[in-house]
């Protein structure tokens, strides 16, 4: 398992208010009815492409032909650290979200024609990291 820089200090966070027991929940700005419509926000219109299961969330991958974005989706509303990641595969070129959000986290978005990207999603609940990376994917 792959943990980056952005889920060490996340996974650190959340360890640190689970040991406070307190946490306040929080919501993206501008909340959404569905992952898609989390990343149409910005404007345009992005489709699925891919989605991975976490268990207790799902991280889905859309893409606008132009951007990839990326949300990690709760399967119920709740007050557990939920985060979302893309990136261009091999760089620093990242968006990351991240927080106590009751339904999901992101939308993330970057920009890869032609490139490959490494798209991630976590959910802890009660100290279990539900977490996934891709490595490697959607080149082209």
């Amino acid at each position: 398992m792959k943990i980056t820089k952005r889920s060490a200090a996340a996974l650190a966070l959340a360890a640190a208010a689970a040991v406070t027991g307190s946490v306040a929940t929080s919501t993206p700005a501008s909340a959404a009815s569905s992952p898609i419509a989390a990343c149409n926000a910005d404007g345009t219109s992005y489709h699925e492409i891919d989605s991975h299961d976490l268990g207790p969330a799902v991280v889905y991958l859309m893409y606008n032909g132009t951007k990839n974005c990326v949300v990690t989706w709760k399967d119920s509303p709740n007050g557990n650290w939920v985060d979302a990641q893309v990136e261009i595969y091999g760089t620093d070129d990242y968006d990351f979200d991240g927080d106590y959000y009751s339904t999901y986290a992101g939308p993330v978005r970057v920009t890869a024609p032609g490139k490959c990207i490494d798209w991630e999603g976590t959910e802890i609940i009660a100290g279990h990291q539900y977490y996934w990376d891709s490595g490697k994917s959607h080149c082209g």
